[in-house]
């Protein structure tokens, strides 16, 4: 009899009040301990297994071309036998109940390898089977078995003597939109290694699959370049303590791809760029009071074929660091103001014909950046004020909302897709933002596709993503202040609208796997008054 589907059966009518009282509960239970983002299709049967530590395996199965030495997968057994018996850490070799049957998960990947980096092009697709002793994975690619994997961890539970169960089920899954991102600001607040790590993890267990690292900004300039140490030796709050050397950076990156996370680094120019200057003289554009320099600066100089030449060189030195074919220019929020007071400026202005029209200096500018991006044989994303200005931008570039509330953003799509540009959505998901009371119910109503186009504009939308931006946020509440509310936009991106509209529905789950974060060390703040079987254990 199945538990909970998508597409429920008739319910037979039984005889005794106390037993269908049981399968009301049965049916309640099933739908709040289910898997969060909720998969395409999924079928749960009363039907249900003991497993124990000590007689469950991982396997590849025969004919995979993933077998024993990908780095991926065998990397991700390791992991997910700790988060499915995180017990058997705590006093090894205890058995938690009646020692199970034996229990084997076999992993299939059908096409690709384990050495490489997720992309753009990554299939996360997945089939997963529970049946008796044993629970099957199939993907095209390791990326789709790591989310099959997640999928089988949230499957186990543990009934009120500690034993683990899991049912008999089958889920047949795959992501909404192909770029389910998260950005993190490094440069407001410097974070330490450790609560990044921690935050691709959390990444992982909700399907996330791109980081978007704001990495340098105008308070400070965090990375350690080798061609220009001072960036960060006078950019950075310390140059020893608030840096990431490329070192750090690799780290980050293995720990990504080892969960199938994509990392994007955003280098934002020409504007929030005042920590640059104090590394790299002429950079920025002095400002000036009447004739006189004021002794402040501006934006990047666009004037100045140096300023080309250094910027050049820098994104050269970040594609080799970073493998992605994403690299985000920024182009937001630039202050013409400084350039209007400079007189080498205006002049330049009038040479080229602009007028007073500064937003086509700006344009040239972008224009010069995303040209050294496409050398360098990367897709460059741009906030959208790149496009509000009108600016030469050639038609791959990945265009990212982040202005205003609905019906807004969606006019902004709209108009970006008509143009033929792939878009991202960030506006409702600026989760830096918080109120009282649960608004994680707002992003999780956002409906990425709910404005005027046609099919073909619509599948220029390739995802969205969640911002954390640092203005007030630090290691001391980045996860609570992220989890559980940058769940509601992960189930957003990878589910089915139709089937996850309803906030009163989701909400159950979302307390739960709320719980479950914190059994995986996750500090996920509350969502309402109650508790979670298992706490917190602190650090």
């Amino acid at each position: 009899m199945c538990r909970f589907c998508f597409h429920r059966p008739t319910v037979p009518m039984l005889s005794k009040p106390h037993i269908w009282l049981f399968f009301v509960v049965a049916v309640k239970a099933v739908s709040v301990n289910g898997v969060w983002p909720m998969p395409q299709k999924m079928s749960s049967f009363v039907e249900r297994y003991p497993i124990s530590p000590q007689a469950f395996t991982f396997q590849y199965t025969p004919g995979s071309v993933a077998q024993s030495g990908c780095s991926v997968l065998d990397s991700a057994f390791k992991r997910y036998f700790k988060l499915i018996f995180p017990d058997e850490l705590r006093q090894p070799g205890v058995h938690f109940g009646p020692l199970a049957k034996p229990f084997t998960v076999q992993v299939g990947v059908s096409e690709g390898n384990c050495d490489g980096y997720p992309s753009e092009s990554s299939k996360e697709s997945y089939r997963l089977s529970v049946s008796s002793g044993v629970a099957t994975v199939r993907a095209e690619m390791v990326w789709g078995a790591l989310r099959g994997l997640e999928s089988l961890s949230q499957l186990v539970y543990q009934d009120d003597y500690g034993v683990h169960y899991i049912n008999k089920t089958e889920i047949e899954d795959f992501p909404r939109f192909p770029f389910r991102g998260l950005l993190l600001d490094t440069s407001r607040h410097y974070l330490p290694l450790y609560a990044i790590m921690e935050t691709l993890d959390a990444m992982s267990y909700t399907k996330l699959n791109v980081f978007h690292w704001h990495i340098v900004d105008d308070p400070s300039f965090p990375y350690q370049s080798k061609l220009f140490p001072d960036l960060s030796n006078k950019g950075a709050f310390h140059p020893m303590t608030h840096v990431y050397t490329q070192s750090d950076v690799r780290r980050v990156i293995e720990h990504s791809r080892l969960r199938g996370i994509r990392v994007v680094p955003e280098f934002d120019s020409p504007g929030h760029t005042q920590s640059w200057g104090r590394g790299q003289p002429d950079l920025l554009t002095p400002c000036y009071r009447g004739d006189v320099p004021s002794g402040t600066y501006g934006p990047v100089n666009p004037i100045l074929r140096s300023s080309y030449v250094f910027m050049a060189k820098l994104l050269k030195e970040v594609a080799s660091v970073f493998p992605d074919s994403y690299l985000h220019l920024g182009g937001d929020e630039v202050d013409f103001t400084c350039w209007k007071s400079n007189p080498d400026v205006r002049s330049f202005m009038k040479t080229m014909g602009f007028g007073t029209d500064f937003s086509k200096l700006e344009s040239l500018y972008v224009e010069y950046m995303v040209n050294i991006s496409a050398s360098l044989n990367r897709t460059s994303i741009v906030w959208q004020d790149v496009f509000d200005y009108h600016e030469k931008i050639p038609k791959d570039t990945v265009l990212e909302i982040w202005k205003g509330l609905p019906p807004a953003y969606a006019q902004e799509m709209s108009r970006m897709t008509q143009a033929g540009y792939r878009v991202l959505l960030s506006a409702p998901w600026y989760i830096n933002h918080i109120r009282y009371g649960q608004d994680w119910r707002d992003s999780y109503t956002v409906k990425p596709l709910n404005f005027s186009g046609t099919e073909t504009q619509k599948r220029l939308v390739i995802g969205g993503e969640v911002c954390m931006w640092g203005e007030y946020v630090d290691a001391t509440n980045l996860s609570p202040r992220l989890w559980p509310r940058a769940c509601a936009a992960a189930e957003r991106l990878w589910s089915d609208e139709n089937q996850t509209s309803s906030t009163d529905e989701a909400f159950p789950r979302i307390t739960n796997f709320r719980c479950r974060l914190l059994r995986r060390g996750i500090r996920a703040e509350p969502l309402d008054v109650g508790h979670c079987q298992r706490e917190f254990q602190g650090f």
